[in-house]
């Protein structure tokens, strides 16, 4: 294949930059050192007329050329280019980053304030769509006790297997070490006041007021809504969520209630699990390093535990569902036509979810606080 040539004319008080030959990625070349600096000055014109094929490789050579001019002050036009590469050039002109668009950001405390305000109002717009997002789930649901053949029972089961069965030895190991490792610390510090029976305690009251639940949901929430939104995403991608819309189906209905039921069911049973896995934990490890028997941790948990400490946790849990389903639904809605969106938006429903679990557990933390339970 010819490479491509350049050509500079400085006569006629300016500077005329004659491409010839394909302008492919393949036939570029040493093309761009020839354009480094180019002699005269005055007033530049880009001739394409003597060009012929281009791709994308060299549109982005001619944007970068006349982009570079004019950040130098030097006036810029193209001639002789054809449509279809007048089309290309633009096309690429508009992907590309905006002119000095890093330079146009102030630096320094305005800079930080700056960033600060965009981020605190896309919070915002997100807050606000997720709310109506929850709002449409909610009436879909309603819309749904009225006329409960229209609940999609099938994928309804579908989704509680997935979501929960198939968690079931993640969320379970996951607990049962945290009991180990909650046990053995507190027996080390404890036994420094001869108090290492209050282990038992310790391990009740942490696991099943705060730590099986929120560990079953964070499991739930790295897990599910990742595969919530690239399902769903996916699906978007593929232009399935437009067609079912044109077939007269209700995406909500369809796809995210029952994803979102199934959830609301199965994490207070993965949440109950942890709990006895944690305990269970616990007490292997009062057995190993204290010698507390099995028998003795029982009827020291029962004595110790109040009934309260249990429902506690297990009254969070389909709140903490209903987050991590409306969370992992939302930024699958949010895909655009492109991998990269979908990836992006998965990474944030896992984020998102993640921290939304842990601000609603503070704030749960902090009511029955004041109720006193």
């Amino acid at each position: 294949m010819a490479e491509a040539g350049v050509s500079i004319d400085t006569s006629g008080g300016g500077r005329r930059v004659r491409f010839a030959g394909p302008l492919l990625v393949s036939a570029l070349g040493g093309l761009r050192d020839q354009l480094g600096a180019l002699p005269g000055s005055g007033p530049v014109t880009i001739d394409l007329a003597g060009a012929g094929a281009m791709d994308t490789a060299g549109a982005w050579l001619i944007v970068t050329l006349r982009r570079r001019l004019r950040a130098e002050g030097v006036e810029t036009r193209v001639e002789g280019a054809d449509a279809k590469q007048a089309l290309l050039i633009e096309t690429v002109e508009k992907a590309l980053p905006t002119e000095d668009a890093a330079a146009q950001r102030p630096g320094g405390l305005v800079g930080w304030i700056g960033s600060v305000g965009e981020a605190t109002a896309a919070a915002g717009v997100v807050a606000a769509e997720m709310t109506s997002f929850a709002g449409e789930i909610v009436a879909a649901f309603a819309a749904t006790l009225v006329r409960p053949w229209r609940l999609r029972v099938t994928a309804l089961v579908h989704h509680m297997q997935d979501v929960g069965l198939n968690a079931v030895p993640i969320v379970t190991l996951m607990a049962f070490l945290i009991g180990v490792v909650l046990a053995f610390m507190g027996s080390v510090q404890l036994r420094q006041f001869g108090a290492e029976v209050f282990v038992v305690d310790l391990i009740a009251i942490t696991i099943l007021r705060v730590l099986g639940v929120l560990m079953a949901a964070i499991i739930v929430a790295g897990r599910t809504a990742s595969a919530y939104t690239a399902a769903i995403g996916s699906m978007k991608l593929r232009e399935e969520i437009d067609a079912m819309r044109t077939l007269g189906l209700d995406p909500i209905e369809v796809l995210v209630l029952p994803r979102v039921l199934a959830l609301v069911i199965m994490l207070p049973l993965l949440a109950f699990l942890a709990n006895v896995a944690g305990l269970a934990g616990g007490a292997l490890m009062a057995w190993i390093e204290l010698g507390i028997s099995p028998a003795l941790f029982a009827a020291r948990l029962v004595e110790a535990s109040d009934p309260w400490n249990f429902l506690v946790g297990m009254i969070q849990a389909p709140f903490f569902a209903a987050i991590i389903g409306i969370v992992g639904c939302y930024e699958g809605m949010k895909v655009e036509k492109s991998a990269e969106s979908l990836g992006a938006r998965t990474s944030d429903a896992v984020v998102l979810a993640i921290f939304l679990v842990i601000v609603v557990t503070a704030a749960f933390s902090v009511f029955f606080m004041q109720v006193d339970v």
